[in-house]
């Protein structure tokens, strides 16, 4: 399959519209409706359903979209694979979420594998939480790097370092009374993390900010203030700095980071030396 037929398909996809499809990809309308029917000749099924203004998936194109995402990551990887030079002839593809990559400290671990690792190359894949097993699972991932290992058979699973969920405010000598006036940001954390927000009943209210960005919600608790639940590798320079404060005796979540690959793996010696690259320098809780 021609795999410029999937990027017009998920261009189109994404933008819900021929037009903004081809100025995107640099091509006529007709030319991305044409490759839109080659697509769909082949799987012998309508990909789009086409009214005026209104271009939408059909329950077929629904079913397509996430085997396109994964061919087209898969080729992308191949193509990077194939191409590996002899100065450069080992590539690990490694996959997070966006939460976990604003970690300060985590992009030192990268330059850290860097000088254990000669001749390395790395593949660095923001993942949601959902889609990390299935990607490790369908190797379109090496290795995951998530505080939620998931429950499957044949995955190694490595702890390479604990830090804690701690909940910070813009005022000095706050405690639990007193961040009930406080406007709330909401960090979503994952299923856990939601269950035992839920038993604090200081902070049971409507969030001003619900985001998945750590250093979203960290910028808002700067530039705003409130009050909410950050992790300590991203805070701890704030508190440091006297810009935000631990709030007293508010309960603290442990965390765990793990690495986890599948122990099937062709590059498994090659995954194991990453666990000689210690994670200890990122900064520890505060």
């Amino acid at each position: 399959m021609d795999t410029e037929l999937l990027k017009t398909f998920l261009e189109v996809t994404k933008t819900r519209h021929f037009g903004r499809a081809a100025d995107n990809l640099y091509l006529t309308q007709s030319a991305v409706s044409f490759r839109i029917r080659q697509l769909e000749s082949q799987l012998g099924n309508a990909l789009f359903s086409r009214q005026r203004g209104n271009v939408h998936l059909t329950a077929a194109g629904e079913r397509l979209q996430p085997y396109a995402e994964a061919i087209l990551q898969t080729w992308s990887r191949a193509r990077q694979d194939v191409a590996l030079s002899d100065s450069c002839n080992n590539q690990i593809t490694l996959g997070a979420s966006a939460l976990v990559w604003e970690f300060d400290g985590i992009s030192d671990w990268i330059s850290r594998i860097y000088g254990a690792i000669p001749d390395l190359a790395l593949r660095l894949e923001t993942v949601s939480r959902q889609g990390l097993a299935k990607q490790i699972l369908n190797k379109s991932i090496d290795v995951v790097i998530t505080s939620e290992p998931p429950k499957i058979d044949n995955l190694i699973v490595h702890k390479v370092r604990e830090y804690q969920l701690q909940l910070v405010c813009h005022q000095p000598d706050c405690d639990m009374a007193g961040v009930k006036e406080l406007p709330l940001v909401y960090l979503d954390w994952g299923t856990r993390f939601a269950v035992e927000h839920s038993r604090i009943y200081e902070l049971q209210k409507t969030p001003i900010l619900h985001t998945h960005s750590s250093k979203m919600a960290l910028e808002h608790l700067l530039n705003n203030g409130g009050v909410g639940y950050l992790p300590s590798p991203v805070i701890a320079h704030s508190v440091e700095a006297g810009e935000l404060y631990v709030v007293k005796n508010a309960p603290v979540m442990e965390q765990t980071l793990y690495l986890i690959w599948r122990d099937d793996n062709e590059k498994i010696e090659l995954l194991d030396r990453l666990l000689d690259v210690a994670f200890s320098e990122i900064s520890e809780s505060v």
